[in-house]
């Protein structure tokens, strides 16, 4: 009988916690919708200026719902991004390149050219004008030394047209008459007035050759025409006939 008793006396309490919790959730629906009315009731004196906040509130709500995400596919390769133009570099200046020389181009052979020998320049033309006599033992300036041969100023000249004997050279009595003969004749000549001389080639250590005349007539041919001279390489040997 005494331990009936003890037990009914510790559920007691257990009975008392259950009827609170029954009577606390039985309250809470209750207070719920009271908070509610007031809340309704409220909203509902403060429509207006409610409604621009709640506007503002729901406006990137409908965005989010009306704009459809992306499906993202497991398998899709990953999107590209642009990426930014990259700056075009300044090409650096380079030396531009040597130009390759030209291939040589074959020149045919040039055959030598002969060469023309030049017109001889024309006969320059003296005139003399001074007296002669006949060559000393002195210096030889305007003198006769033979038939063919005399010095006007200091130069030998020797008349190039006749081949007249030298009287130290004469073979014979003949021949040393027609000597004197022709070196007289030829001072007679030269002091008969002024006469002219033409070159007839080169100086050389034998004289001077010249062709003497005056008024266009020979001195050689003169002597030759009388007897005196000969033309230029023939035999002497008639002179000691």
């Amino acid at each position: 009988m005494a331990k009936t008793a003890t037990r009914g006396r510790r559920k007691a309490p257990a009975r008392g916690k259950s009827k609170a919790r029954g009577s606390g959730g039985g309250l809470l629906p209750w207070a719920v919708i009271g908070i509610a009315a007031i809340g309704g009731i409220v909203a509902h004196d403060h429509w207006k200026s409610i409604q621009p906040m709640l506007a503002r509130q729901s406006t990137p709500i409908t965005r989010e719902t009306a704009e459809p995400r992306p499906v993202v596919k497991k398998d899709a390769p990953p999107k590209q991004v642009a990426l930014a133009a990259p700056t075009p570099k300044v090409p650096v200046p380079q030396s531009l390149p040597q130009p390759l020389p030209p291939a040589a181009i074959p020149t045919p052979m040039i055959q030598p050219i002969k060469a023309v020998p030049s017109p001889a320049p024309a006969a320059v033309s003296q005139t003399g004008t001074v007296a002669f006599g006949y060559c000393g033992q002195g210096a030889h300036i305007n003198c006769v030394g033979d038939g063919g041969v005399f010095w006007y100023k200091g130069e030998k000249i020797v008349i190039a047209d006749m081949a007249s004997p030298v009287v130290d050279r004469a073979r014979c009595d003949g021949e040393r008459r027609v000597a004197f003969a022709a070196k007289s004749r030829l001072l007679a000549l030269l002091n008969a007035g002024p006469f002219t001389m033409n070159a007839a080639g080169k100086a050389e250590s034998s004289g001077a050759p010249r062709v003497v005349s005056r008024d266009g007539r020979s001195f050689g041919a003169q002597l030759i025409n009388e007897g005196l001279a000969r033309k230029p390489g023939a035999a002497g040997s008639a002179w000691c006939a």
